[in-house]
């Protein structure tokens, strides 16, 4: 009935099933969901478009990527510039002279270097075996005990001193009044949301919702020639090796009786005592819409990290050791697979920002028309 049935509506099987739709194929998408798009869903709320699934801000250097999004939607020109709140004072993000300004009241950059520097000499790190000792020897004493350590350990629920190093195998450090939070080239979000996207990239597309295609493969198997799951590998193969870590996250949305809650998009809570991560405030991503700017009401969510359970969305793989000899594994078993082919970031066991996502589809893209044709 079908030459390619794509498991997930979120952006990369969308992008997928857009390349293929073009090139004369005809496709279903089938999605467990009530809904298209994954995680970059964002819903109408009261003439407020709400990151259902936490803040996406789209970034890139790659021009064929920002080319080929801005097909579907109309960019502002949004630029990310977090806070972060600990105890009752503010800093920015990420860690530049405002920031060590914020901390030091010292805004000459080789003094910032030498206080920093002399943070790091003090400590004495010989050996680096974990998260901890990796920031400190990085930052020093004052940012990691203000800006880092809480919020890692509620990140990740662990204390830092039992996290991996390789978590941060960096901390980018700006010795100029730079609160641009990506370095990207090209930077926004999409005026209409990103629902309106994944929804033009379907257009003329079958999509069937509420469909979880693990619980019936063999069936959907017979409906087209080719399969392209996105969904996750361990999953796919019924948890047969062993189950995938994750951690996930937990999204609590209020409407506030005021036109603004915290003025900005999205403040960062670094105190470990504080349960939730970050409040992200809605209306500031619709910077070019003064209409919705000038509500009298706002919308905001808490991000409370929490342990992926079965059942839960997850969102952040724990590439351990141990998880990625495990992932191997099925990687090995996925390429004795006949006709299917496995991608995305739950596939592939890898975060993805949604840039990497479109390149990741346009890669497996050509590997299809390369392998069928």
């Amino acid at each position: 009935m079908y030459d390619f049935l794509i498991v997930g509506s979120g952006l990369f099987g969308s992008t997928l099933a857009y390349l293929l739709k073009n090139k004369g194929y005809k496709v279903l998408v089938l999605e467990k969901r009530d809904h298209i798009g994954g995680n970059i869903y964002t819903k109408d709320i009261d003439n407020i478009k709400v990151h259902l699934y936490g803040a996406h801000i789209f970034h890139t250097s790659n021009k064929e990527v920002w080319d080929f999004i801005n097909k579907f939607s109309k960019f502002n020109n949004f630029i990310n510039s977090p806070l972060a709140k600990y105890k009752d004072k503010y800093y920015h993000m990420p860690f530049n002279m405002n920031t060590f300004y914020e901390m030091w009241g010292e805004k000459d950059p080789d003094k910032v270097k030498e206080i920093i520097n002399k943070q790091v000499k003090e400590l004495n790190i010989k050996e680096i075996t974990n998260l901890e000792e990796q920031a400190l020897s990085l930052v020093g004493k004052d940012i990691y005990e203000t800006l880092i350590k809480g919020y890692t350990q509620k990140q990740w629920g662990k204390k830092c001193s039992e996290l991996p190093s390789f978590i941060i195998k960096r901390i980018p450090l700006r010795f100029e009044f730079n609160n641009n939070y990506f370095n990207d080239i090209y930077q926004g979000i999409p005026e209409d949301g990103y629902t309106k996207i994944i929804e033009r990239m379907l257009n003329g597309i079958e999509v069937k919702l509420n469909v979880d295609f693990n619980k019936d493969k063999s069936h959907y198997k017979t409906l087209a020639k080719y399969i392209v799951y996105t969904g996750a590998i361990d999953e796919y193969y019924d948890y047969s090796l062993g189950e995938l870590e994750y951690r996930s996250l937990k999204f609590e949305i209020e409407k506030i009786n005021k036109s603004s809650y915290q003025g900005n998009a999205v403040i960062n809570y670094t105190e470990y005592e504080v349960p939730y991560t970050r409040i992200i405030e809605h209306k500031f991503f619709d910077i070019s819409n003064e209409e919705v700017l000038n509500l009298p009401y706002t919308i905001i969510s808490k991000e409370y990290p929490k342990l992926y359970k079965k059942g839960d969305e997850r969102y952040y793989p724990i590439n351990d050791d141990k998880n990625n000899d495990l992932y191997l594994k099925y990687l090995e078993l996925s390429k004795k697979e006949e006709n299917i082919f496995f991608g995305g970031r739950l596939a592939s066991y890898k975060y993805y920002d949604m840039d990497d996502t479109i390149e990741a589809a346009f890669k497996l893209y050509n590997n299809i028309i390369e392998k069928i044709k």
